[in-house]
């Protein structure tokens, strides 16, 4: 693991950074103490969480605000669990050991008020991508495309083969970048993520949430069966299957939201 450096500030009970930022402490905590008011790039719909690009000493960087937990998980994430904002950060620097892109995670902070979890913040380089996997579901005139999703199933596979389940592999969470011939891939809201060896099943099952199309579904299938030692027919059978499961569970959940939420204003 990198080397961390601790801190604390006047406003944050914790605020830990990658060493190798230590230029950065200041600007960054500043930034991060003042985040409501400091005047950034929205970036994301801030539904839950806010994220806000800024520039500072030459640095590109991205900051994530996570929303307040509820009651009990206040006491949770202040005694008994990493914060989300931790969890990110540590994450990150795993994947970077194990060479597999991620921005560079530069530092978390938390706020606590007596025995409750407050806010958490994390702090990460930005990447300069030129679009996200969800590209590739809504224009399938995209450059390069087919290729693209080749190479996204050896990264996924990759990350398999290092015993890395991430939760969240979903569209708008790998950042794509082209680079003459070379497509790098990035993963980000990594909170949510576990580190063991993958069954099958496991390996197939994390890829349902990615695409609602058959094509890609079926591509990713004929690209990865042959690395796991299985037929193109077992994987498709399981990830197409599973993937439609999960539509249908997907779209449920939001018109039963869509019709509990009835009330707020559009």
């Amino acid at each position: 693991m990198p080397n961390f450096v601790f801190l604390k500030s006047v406003l944050l009970n914790k605020i830990v950074f990658t060493e190798s930022f230590k230029d950065q402490q200041a600007a960054v905590m500043q930034v991060v103490e003042n985040f409501d008011a400091e005047v950034g790039k929205d970036i994301g719909d801030g539904d839950r969480n806010t994220i806000k690009a800024f520039q500072l000493q030459g640095l590109h960087l991205n900051v994530k605000s996570f929303k307040i937990p509820n009651l009990v998980n206040k006491i949770v994430y202040r005694f008994f669990r990493k914060s989300k904002a931790e969890r990110s950060f540590l994450n990150a620097s795993k994947l970077l050991e194990l060479g597999i892109g991620t921005p560079k995670p530069i530092a978390f902070a938390e706020s606590h008020r007596g025995i409750f979890f407050g806010k958490s913040y994390y702090v990460s380089e930005q990447v300069a991508m030129d679009f996200t996997f969800r590209e590739l579901i809504h224009n399938p005139k995209v450059p390069r495309r087919e290729e693209i999703i080749r190479k996204f199933t050896h990264f996924t596979f990759k990350l398999h083969e290092n015993g890395v389940l991430f939760k969240d592999h979903s569209p708008g969470n790998t950042l794509i970048k082209l680079d003459g011939e070379e497509v790098h891939f990035y993963l980000v809201d990594l909170n949510r993520m576990v580190f063991k060896p993958l069954s099958f099943e496991e390996r197939i099952l994390n890829f349902t949430r990615l695409s609602p199309l058959e094509d890609m579904v079926s591509l990713m299938s004929e690209v990865y069966a042959p690395l796991v030692g299985s037929s193109y027919e077992k994987v498709f059978h399981l990830m197409w299957s599973e993937t439609e499961a999960f539509q249908k569970r997907f779209h449920r959940k939001r018109r039963l939201k869509k019709q509990l939420l009835f009330w707020r204003k559009k």
